[in-house]
């Protein structure tokens, strides 16, 4: 896939196209146009930064989906060393929807668990397009116990448009497993970090989803169901999906205003796609950094700051307005 434009991406597109054309008059027909080609880098730069610093909801969404934005594997192979994948859940099989192993993030061990999806058909295939198995998270389960009997912080990495809905997830008792999971991720005494690097969606993202910090990238998304499917439930047409958008409140500014993330990983101009490797290295300084804050509490400080942390979500207060009296109705005698 050389290259890929979203439909608020076109003029970018074209941009690049016209740079393209400069540069080849440069190459095959001798013509010195460095000053037109500097100004057109300059162009290219700013229509980006413009576009992406007012994106609306639906199109933060279309970006977290972009096909070449990096997956959670492509950000292991960039910033891990001495990754070792394990596999397998002992009871069915291996799911590839969901990797997971032992590596080191400059020197700190860790345990990493992502959801992944593929490039093609055929990796798409193999990894289910990114929707999980109760295998995959029965897997994750497995391994976060044994990191945290050998007293190794977990990372999970979520991009995920939910776990997989069909009759073999429900024969294997999907929903089961997703609970286990919430239920057993609070009584890790590790620091656990947990980031949104691209969708997040529903439960099949909560599965591997709770954590002492929950970070997120600054252009994906976080939701308990995906537009399209919001928009066929309220408006009876998945058309609808960018109004859905605006109302679910999914982008990263709206999860950190309900504090139901902690902090916004910002991604290059343009996007993650734009520049994987600059992306995978602020990435990486944000869990290191969230790492060595978590690992000055003890376990036991660790495991109350967490529960606290999630049974706070979704609390408000309801203020009644006051009603000013009417005033006094003059009469003319």
């Amino acid at each position: 896939m050389a290259s890929y434009a979203l439909p608020f991406e076109k003029p970018i597109a074209e941009l690049e196209r016209r740079l393209e054309e400069l540069r080849h008059l440069t190459n095959k027909q001798n013509v010195d146009v460095a000053s037109e080609i500097s100004g057109m880098e300059q162009k290219i730069a700013e229509t980006r930064k413009t576009i992406y610093g007012n994106l609306t909801p639906w199109q933060t969404v279309q970006v977290a989906r972009h096909p070449l934005r990096p997956y959670a594997i492509d950000y292991i192979r960039a910033m891990a060393t001495d990754f070792i994948e394990l596999h397998g859940d002992r009871i069915h099989r291996d799911d590839r929807a969901i990797f997971g192993g032992f590596c080191k993030l400059d020197g700190q061990r860790v345990l990493v668990i992502g959801t992944q999806k593929g490039r093609d058909t055929k990796s798409n295939l193999e990894c289910n397009f990114g929707c999980a198995y109760p295998e995959g998270y029965r897997k994750a389960l497995r391994l976060m116990k044994l990191a945290a009997k050998f007293r190794v912080p977990i990372v999970t990495l979520i991009d995920t448009p939910g776990a997989y809905p069909g009759i073999e997830s429900e024969e294997r008792h999907i929903a089961e497993a997703i609970a286990v999971n919430l239920r057993e991720m609070f009584t890790f005494p590790v620091p656990m970090v947990v980031t949104i690097i691209g969708e997040g969606g529903s439960g099949g993202a909560l599965g591997i989803g709770i954590g002492d910090r929950v970070l997120i990238l600054q252009n994906a998304y976080y939701s308990v169901i995906s537009p399209e499917g919001c928009a066929a439930i309220l408006w009876k047409n998945r058309a609808y999906a960018d109004r859905a958008a605006a109302a679910l409140k999914i982008t990263s500014k709206d999860l950190i205003a309900a504090r139901l993330a902690d902090e916004i990983i910002p991604e290059p101009a343009g996007g993650a796609h734009a520049d994987p490797q600059l992306m995978a290295a602020n990435l990486k300084s944000y869990i290191l950094k969230n790492l060595r804050d978590l690992q000055s509490y003890t376990p036991e400080h660790l495991l109350k700051l967490r529960y606290d942390k999630f049974r706070a979500m979704g609390v408000y207060e309801e203020r009644q307005k006051a009603v000013a009296a009417p005033a006094a109705a003059s009469v003319s005698v």
